[in-house]
């Protein structure tokens, strides 16, 4: 597996970006409540721009060091809670959590494939890929542990 290359990986990347914003777009118009349609929107928007980063990264527009990693709290919230179905009257913790498992599988891709390569620029790049994606993750898991467990005026 050691042959495939930046570009390959980077077009990879792009086509599960395009593949989020799809799936973001058509949750967005299998559901009903208004903030989560607006969250959906905000979260696909962001797919959008990775795609165009990814895009710009790849035709050399940045450095190799573009991608940097970052700290990210993960929660652990989509390995501990079942994945709701997506239904159209669906709550907007549930919707939050369905994009949750969205990122964790995203999150999980990359990560195998940066494993099946020994040390080298493409595993850098895939760990890279992999830590955006946990990113993704944490917003979502974020936006869920909020609106399935608001604050209180009781703390």
């Amino acid at each position: 597996m050691e042959d495939i290359t930046i570009s390959e990986v980077i077009d990879k990347a792009i086509q599960r970006e395009e593949e989020a914003y799809a799936f973001y777009m058509e949750l967005f118009d299998q559901i009903e409540d208004p903030s989560a349609k607006d969250t959906l929107e905000w979260v696909a928007a962001e797919e959008k721009k990775h795609k165009q980063f990814l895009v710009d990264y790849r035709d050399g527009k940045f450095g190799s060091k573009a991608l940097r990693k970052s700290e990210v709290v993960d929660y652990h919230i989509a390995e501990n809670q079942e994945e709701p179905e997506i239904a159209k009257d669906m709550r907007r913790e549930d919707v939050f959590l369905v994009a949750s498992h969205r990122e964790k599988r995203s999150h999980q891709f990359y990560m195998g494939l940066a494993d099946m390569h020994s040390s080298s620029e493409v595993r850098d790049m895939l760990t890279r890929i992999a830590n955006e994606e946990l990113k993704h993750k944490e917003k979502m898991e974020y936006l869920y542990a909020n609106t399935a467990f608001p604050q209180t005026a009781g703390g």
